[in-house]
């Protein structure tokens, strides 16, 4: 559903999509129809905390290391990254370029991959020893 008709922004176009289940209250299958304009409702707290978290990031990050995020941007990546309109929405809210990964699901599964091969030089990355 998020994929099909999800988004970030309130768009020109209401979309709509018929979803299939069942009624677990009595049991028996149902289908209604679900517009993109109660996606974005739903998404809104989520999508608040995720420009929240971007933001605290951001404050945080080193003087060099914020000086290059000003001047290439952001990567997108994971399966939010597949939300329309997400790479607009952080861009505005942060002021600062993105990019969407061009494989987002499968670039957070290789990183991962590279960094555990590489593990006895990131150990300090992620103890506290």
């Amino acid at each position: 559903i998020k994929k099909s008709i999800g988004s970030a922004f309130p768009g020109s176009e209401v979309k709509e999509i018929e979803v299939k289940g069942r009624n677990l209250s009595e049991g028996v299958p149902r289908s209604f129809t679900i517009s993109s304009n109660e996606i974005l409702e739903a998404l809104t707290d989520p999508l608040n905390q995720i420009v929240s978290a971007v933001k605290n990031a951001l404050e945080q990050t080193p003087p060099e290391l914020g000086a290059d995020i000003a001047e290439r941007g952001m990567m997108l990546t994971g399966g939010g990254a597949l939300l329309r309109d997400l790479d607009p929405l952080l861009a505005e809210e942060t002021g600062l370029p993105l990019l969407v990964a061009e494989d987002p699901l499968a670039c957070v599964v290789r990183g991962c991959g590279m960094a555990l091969e590489r593990m006895d030089g990131l150990r300090s990355i992620f103890t506290s020893e």
